[in-house]
């Protein structure tokens, strides 16, 4: 199911709860309730609890994003550091520089086919693709320079083989949902308190007031989704966080 559809449902079925709840309770009470007589108490209430919450969803947004903008440059720093590579090792013999080139690459689409729908479900890495990022290690590392032009790029060709290991162990730490579940109980729980302390205030049928209350309810609920689809640093989908490595190894 599409994202936008779960957003348009989940916002569509907000609004309709409020507004069903509102019209079935004036029906409930009739017209001989004064809205007038709501405590400036529970006014004062209202505000303060809503402030707050809005607090809150501006961290847990502020959070979400950070991780997903860190978690994607690991993926950008990794890709970036076998792209280095496959081109510093030109200066290698044919032999070396053809066998580190078709490993990166086999690693490289390991990744994408294969490892990629692990890290989405599981949120963890494999074993195999640690094994072929190792064989491109062993690749590079147990070259013997033949001359002085290709001791000058052996260092750096390690150097970059390191870059992508470090990378890699990053991108599975961050592969996990960044928020706990004790705080998803806190944000749902929160909006569930918002959107019910609006029957507090004993707000009627008038257009006005439905129109609110129903804006109220779907920007909350709109929220809580862009929070959901943030909480996964690397989306969603494999094409959500797998561009640099489509980029810089199209061919």
């Amino acid at each position: 199911m599409s994202e936008w559809l779960v957003l348009a449902i989940a916002m569509a079925a907000a609004c309709a709860v409020v507004l069903t709840i509102t019209v079935l309770r004036e029906r409930r009470l009739g017209d001989d309730e004064d809205p007038s007589e709501t405590p400036d108490v529970i006014e004062y209430m209202t505000m303060m609890v809503g402030v707050v919450y809005a607090i809150v969803l501006g961290l847990a947004i502020a959070g979400v994003w950070e991780a997903r903008n860190a978690a994607q440059d690991t993926v950008r720093v990794e890709a970036q550091a076998l792209h280095e590579v496959t081109e510093r090792v030109r200066v290698y013999a044919p032999e070396a520089r053809d066998r580190t080139r078709k490993d990166v690459k086999a690693y490289v689409n390991y990744v994408l086919d294969e490892e990629w729908p692990v890290v989405l479900e599981e949120g963890e890495l494999t074993d195999k693709g640690t094994e072929l990022l190792e064989k491109v290690r062993e690749d590079v590392s147990s070259y013997r320079p033949r001359d002085d032009f290709e001791s000058q790029s052996y260092q750096p060709l390690v150097d970059q083989v390191g870059a992508a290991d470090a990378a890699r162990t990053a991108r599975g730490l961050a592969a996990g949902p960044t928020m706990p579940g004790v705080v998803w109980f806190g944000l749902i729980g929160g909006a569930l308190v918002c959107v019910g302390l609006i029957f507090t205030l004993q707000i009627r049928r008038s257009p006005r007031e439905l129109l609110l209350a129903g804006v109220y309810s779907a920007m909350i609920a709109f929220l809580l989704f862009l929070i959901w689809d943030f909480n996964s640093p690397f989306g969603h989908s494999v094409a959500d966080a797998t561009g640099p490595f489509s980029d810089l190894f199209s061919t």
